[in-house]
């Protein structure tokens, strides 16, 4: 893996940070006040949404309380806004987000940053207003973690502080054999998998032509990952793309149904029936080590042998 080098934190410290919880509830206080140590550590001026520690069922509060606070960052525009976690949510609000906000917070610098369920504000961004936003850590699964979980791991923090200083241009990994000599450009998008099949056929799935999808998932078998690969091959958007890169696919089981059935096996049957490029190794999904991505930023990508870049700016 590739990345810039590391930029000094009086880069950093001009930076405003805001944390804020548009999905799944904060279910302790602990690994959020060790990721606000942690960022300003890094020299990011550091600031939690008052809607942070709501909670509603599973929720960070209710819809209403959600969806304030994520007009609300919008409004303030820091130059970062970072979820501080996923879960589930954001598809609630959908209908109800001003992305004509979210849209001149962009204009004004900001850089919306999250994963897993925030793939859904992503790329109704994407889809509503054109804006960029970036698939990223989230503060209390990549810096909120103790030092017997795992604390917090290097390349993740570099990247994600590269990205947000502007220094970041691009990121490299391992794929398998096969794929030397290739280059392709587009528009860069994707993310969770569950979520972008859960946007598939409403106004807020981004109709990319051309693009690099690029997509992870956790806790789903082989077998579920291939049915959502094949819904999206099935519905013309996998043929649609330069190229496809799969991202980590963990937590899942083995079942005694499977009998040598694999993600690799899936990977290969969706390779039979589409002619898009699809390559495995992206160093992004529900782990600890991954790369900050720029959704709807026009890239480049070039394969040399097994090493594979993704390039922009």
């Amino acid at each position: 893996m590739s990345h810039a080098a590391t930029p000094s934190s009086s880069a950093a410290s001009a930076q405003h940070l805001h944390l804020f919880s548009p999905a799944g509830v904060v279910r302790s206080v602990v690994p959020l006040r060790r990721a606000v140590k942690r960022l300003e550590a890094l020299g990011f001026a550091v600031t939690v949404d008052e809607g942070a520690h709501a909670h509603h069922q599973r929720f960070a509060g209710d819809d209403a309380t959600r969806l304030a606070a994520l007009h609300r960052v919008a409004e303030a525009a820091p130059e970062i806004a970072l979820a501080t976690r996923g879960g589930y949510g954001l598809t609630r609000l959908l209908d109800q987000i001003d992305w004509a906000l979210l849209a001149r917070s962009v204009e004004r610098g900001t850089h919306w940053v999250g994963q897993s369920d925030l793939t859904a504000l992503h790329l109704g961004l994407l889809a509503h207003t054109g804006s960029m936003s970036w698939a990223g850590p989230l503060a209390l699964e990549h810096f909120g973690r103790s030092q017997t979980e795992g604390g917090v791991d290097e390349v993740t923090q570099d990247c994600f502080v590269e990205a947000m200083s502007g220094e970041l241009e691009a990121v490299g990994f391992r794929t398998e054999a096969g794929f030397d000599g290739l280059e392709e450009e587009g528009v860069l998008w994707g993310g969770n998998l569950s979520m972008v099949c859960s946007l598939l056929g409403t106004p807020h799935f981004p109709l990319i032509k051309g693009g690099i999808l690029f997509l992870e998932d956790v806790n789903e078998h082989p077998y579920r990952v291939e049915r959502m690969l094949l819904q999206l091959h099935q519905a013309g958007v996998l043929a649609e793309q330069s190229a496809v890169l799969l991202g980590d696919f963990s937590g899942w089981r083995k079942s005694p149904l499977d009998r040598g059935y694999n993600l690799k096996s899936a990977v290969e049957h969706l390779r039979s029936v589409c002619d898009t490029p699809i390559l495995t190794g992206l160093p992004f999904g529900h782990v600890q080590t991954l790369v900050t991505l720029p959704v709807g930023e026009q890239v480049e990508l070039f394969a040399n042998g097994r090493n594979v870049m993704v390039a922009w700016g």
